[in-house]
């Protein structure tokens, strides 16, 4: 009878053991996924670029190299967070029926005005002068054309667009263009490969004398949906998307971080345009008013480029990252 009991000792431990050890299991919480996250090469993906060297363990970055690539996983649902242009952003909520939210200012303006001379100094110089351009029936071409008309230079200035960015930069190097509107990293390669080349005006600047706002060019959007049921995920974000921007615009090797991240191709240019893309983290109520204002600017310009209609309030996510 001892011996009996004994085996029903031992087997209720093990069964008891058993049950412990399945409660233990189904009580382990189930690992978050990986946030999927669309960025374009170039500035508005820069600010990224230490996330995706160092936080492949929370976020899976994909970037791209044309904005409505970006537009076709956000509205298939096959991203969660996006890196794109400002006005792409109110084209997609309004695309997607409100199921994008602005979450903050990852990039300002990064439009320069480029000589081949020391005439130009003011955007007042630039009366009696031909601006060579890309960007038509675009972003770039309806904050020039505001410029020029807060200045008072809309009759006074000519302004041709070219297609293509890289045949604007052989202009300037041939002397067939001698003052140039692009963007960076553009600016960049036009001005390493010209040393005739400068910096004559920061679009940045002439917005800002205009507006009690900075110009924007990009911004992360979030899916509604995704965030309502993951705000501590895109609260967590916001927070390494602050880190990493911070070590993009401070750490030694970020040109090297950025090229093998393949956000922009070569170290040289890299490193070059930091300084001119205006990396930033801007959320809350300071996001709203920029981004408002430079929606606003666009929409008065060509509705379309917004998507028909300015975004309702709802658009705005305005937490405040620690």
């Amino acid at each position: 009878m001892k011996k009996i009991a004994l085996i029903c000792l031992s087997l209720v431990m093990m069964l008891t053991a058993f049950a412990c050890g399945k409660t233990q299991t189904a009580e382990q919480p189930v690992p978050e996924e990986p946030v999927r996250v669309a960025a374009l090469a170039g500035p508005t993906g820069m600010g990224l670029a230490y996330m995706m060297q160092d936080m492949q363990d929370r976020y899976s970055v994909e970037l791209f190299t044309a904005p409505d690539q970006v537009t076709a996983k956000i509205v298939n649902g096959e991203v969660d967070i996006a890196a794109v242009p400002v006005n792409l952003a109110s084209v997609l909520y309004t695309k997607t029926e409100g199921n994008v939210n602005v979450i903050a200012i990852n990039t300002l303006g990064v439009l320069y005005l480029l000589e081949t001379g020391n005439s130009i100094n003011s955007i007042a110089d630039l009366a009696g002068k031909t601006v060579y351009a890309t960007g038509q029936g675009s972003t770039p071409e309806y904050i020039l054309q505001y410029l020029l008309d807060a200045n008072g230079l809309t009759d006074q200035v000519a302004v041709e667009y070219i297609a293509d960015n890289s045949a604007l930069i052989a202009m300037l190097a041939d002397g067939s263009a001698e003052i140039a509107l692009l963007p960076e990293p553009h600016v960049s390669v036009a001005c390493a490969q010209n040393q005739n080349v400068r910096v004559a005006l920061k679009v940045n600047d002439l917005w800002s004398e205009k507006n009690d706002t900075q110009l924007v060019q990009g911004v992360y959007i979030v899916r509604t949906d995704y965030l309502k049921n993951h705000k501590t995920q895109v609260d967590a974000f916001l927070k390494d998307a602050k880190e990493s921007a911070q070590k993009v615009v401070t750490e030694a090797d970020a040109a090297a971080v950025i090229a093998a991240q393949g956000i922009i191709g070569k170290e040289a240019i890299a490193k070059r345009a930091i300084p001119n893309c205006n990396i930033t983290l801007l959320t809350g109520a300071e996001m709203k008013a920029n981004v408002l204002a430079m929606l606003t600017v666009l929409f008065n310009a060509n509705p379309k480029s917004v998507g028909g209609k300015l975004p309702a309030d709802d658009f705005y996510y305005e937490a405040n990252p620690s």
